[in-house]
């Protein structure tokens, strides 16, 4: 376990590195840098979506963001936003692999790499550093395409704010609305919007996958995550 954390922290530290290496080689304009300003964001808003930074003096802007700019950030960035906090973060991946059961695995860190996100085929499976985190969570996915794979049982596990552990079952059937074309910082992209309907736990909750089978993405995602942290919104925004 320490061993695969300290390397989550070393490739944090690379994705960081080679935000810094970017900006050394842009130059020539008044205004940050894109990379900069996604990493002086991503530190600001780290202990924000943490529920750590209180304040309005320690509230940072989501800097202002276009396609050419973001065209030239060679690492691969998330945009997640918690809806019922407001709070949001840009993530770098720091760790991609594949196992036995379908659905590539990725795993998304703050600068700080206090907050992570996992991702099985683009399906949020667990959190950390959020406070009542889903400590797991069991869908069927598949190769062929990001985003569930169809209906069945969606099991999450969700360590609560007494850091007692719960288990919730969910009933699920999977709805494919067709194809549906997605616009993210100035790129539209032609995706298939997935949509999952669930009964259980005490209620129903809904996910929404905007995926491309083509480029293997979820492009845009709003995923519930349990209880106490509700919906996130996801966005890929460099690949």
């Amino acid at each position: 376990m320490g061993e695969g954390l300290g390397m989550n922290r070393r490739l944090a530290g690379l994705a960081t590195a080679a935000l810094l290496a970017l900006t050394g080689c842009s130059g020539g304009t008044d205004a940050p840098p894109t990379q900069l300003q996604l990493l002086t964001a991503a530190r600001a808003s780290a202990g924000r979506i943490a529920g750590k930074v209180r304040g309005a003096e320690t509230a940072a802007a989501r800097p202002p963001l276009t396609r050419a700019a973001l065209d030239t950030v060679e690492v691969p960035v998330l945009e997640v936003t918690v809806e019922r906090r407001g709070d949001w973060a840009f993530l770098f991946r720091t760790l991609e692999r594949t196992d036995a059961r379908p659905g590539r695995i990725e795993q998304w860190s703050t600068e700080d790499s206090n907050v992570t996100l996992t991702l099985r085929g683009g399906v949020l499976i667990a959190t950390r550093g959020l406070g009542g985190d889903l400590l797991s969570s069991a869908v069927q996915v598949s190769d062929a395409r990001p985003g569930p794979a169809g209906g069945g049982e969606h099991r999450q596990l969700i360590r609560n704010l007494d850091y007692r552990e719960t288990a919730l079952a969910l009933s699920c059937e999977l709805v494919d609305l067709g194809p549906e074309t997605i616009e993210i910082v100035e790129r539209r992209h032609a995706t298939r919007h997935l949509q999952q309907r669930c009964e259980g736990g005490g209620g129903r909750v809904v996910n929404d996958y905007w995926a491309d089978p083509r480029a293997g993405i979820l492009w845009q995602s709003r995923q519930w995550a349990g209880p106490h942290l509700g919906y996130f919104r996801l966005r890929r925004l460099v690949k």
